[in-house]
């Protein structure tokens, strides 16, 4: 008996006809890797050291004190220019000459890696989680002791705060609702309405009164009650185990959740329209979510991606769902302030669930 003749060979190559016929798994093991090398590589690339900015404040009296007394003399004025010189002689720094509050905002909101008062003494205010903050008042600290006296230590106080929001879990917490709320709408509604079709429900729904869009919008529906039980525990979640509180309002995030289950239930519905089996529909599916993995700054800013790419990047569903996200939870910002990414989220919801209504067939 030959080598091809036995069974073991035979089981093996029906293995591989198996596998050969499932795009799907060929996708998974071959295209897959390259595709998310590919999208790292573009978002990772070489790129020149960022430049740090420090914020330099331009009244007296330290960071967070409302009522500080705005100063002009010339002595000030001189502190402060001396201190915007010595920052922008190092390396990979520059100076922002702010008044308080915005100093204040620009530390919280990750703008500037330290502020300085320039008064005498100096007082530094930085946040201790933020990379880098402590090393970059050493050099600022440097700097300014070689600009005014190279024999003598400079004499400095020092604040210490903690910026909310600007974690890496304050980061990844909307990306990771985002993603949550785009695999439910795409999946749940898709896969739900493709197993209806291939056990034969949807031949019987044909048969009734009921008309599509009645069917169809009440996976809509459904996918929107999902969707804010599914948000409220992972931001629940959040605020137990990382307090990672909302600094905006909750019926912002409940109106910005709703419609994202809109538009992604409108893109699940879309995949699943005419889709005749399990297979072909998975395919569609992750050809449709996988992108939006890659590219919509769930685990990373999707800035990371060249300029010719931006484009593409913020018109996708996702990036535009994360983007409104980290705006009301992180910032604070009102719903009105994320207009350009709600009109996206809600174009794409009326193109998908339109279209959805005109191709969907029962059979």
């Amino acid at each position: 008996m030959s080598f091809t003749d036995r069974p073991i060979w035979q089981l093996f190559l029906v293995r591989w006809r198996e596998m050969s016929r499932e795009p799907g798994v060929i996708f998974w093991v071959f295209g897959f890797p390259i595709v998310l090398a590919v999208a790292l590589g573009l978002a990772f690339r070489n790129k020149p050291p960022e430049v740090q900015v420090i914020a330099v404040v331009e009244s007296a009296g330290a960071v967070g004190v409302q009522d500080a007394a705005a100063t002009n003399d010339a002595a000030t004025n001189q502190a402060v220019a001396a201190a915007v010189a010595a920052i922008d002689a190092i390396e990979g720094m520059k100076a922002e000459r702010l008044d308080v509050a915005t100093a204040a905002e620009w530390l919280r909101s990750g703008k500037a890696l330290l502020v300085l008062d320039p008064g005498d003494p100096p007082r530094f205010t930085l946040d201790p989680t933020r990379p880098g903050g402590r090393l970059a008042e050493i050099a600022v600290r440097d700097a300014l002791e070689h600009a005014r006296d190279p024999t003598s230590r400079l004499a400095v106080t020092e604040e210490i705060v903690t910026a909310p929001g600007r974690r890496y879990i304050d980061f990844l917490l909307p990306g990771l609702l985002g993603m949550n709320l785009m695999s439910g709408g795409v999946w749940g509604v898709g896969w739900a309405l493709v197993l209806m079709r291939t056990r034969k429900l949807l031949k019987r729904f044909a048969a009734t009164p009921m008309r599509r869009s009645d069917l169809l919008l009440s996976f809509m529906l459904f996918r929107i009650v999902i969707s804010l039980v599914e948000a409220l525990f992972l931001v629940a979640f959040g605020v137990v185990a990382f307090a990672v509180v909302p600094r905006g309002s909750w019926l912002d995030l409940v109106a910005l959740v709703a419609l994202s289950a809109l538009a992604f239930g409108g893109l699940g519905l879309l995949v699943a329209s005419r889709a005749q089996n399990s297979q072909s529909a998975a395919g569609l599916m992750n050809l449709v979510t996988m992108p939006m993995f890659l590219l919509s700054g769930v685990f990373f800013p999707a800035d990371n991606f060249p300029a010719w790419m931006q484009p593409v990047v913020k018109v996708l569903p996702l990036t535009a769902l994360n983007d409104a996200l980290r705006a009301v939870i992180l910032d604070g910002s009102a719903l009105s302030a994320t207009w350009p990414q709600l009109a996206i989220l809600a174009a794409w919801g009326v193109l998908c669930f339109s279209v959805a209504l005109r191709v969907f067939r029962w059979l």
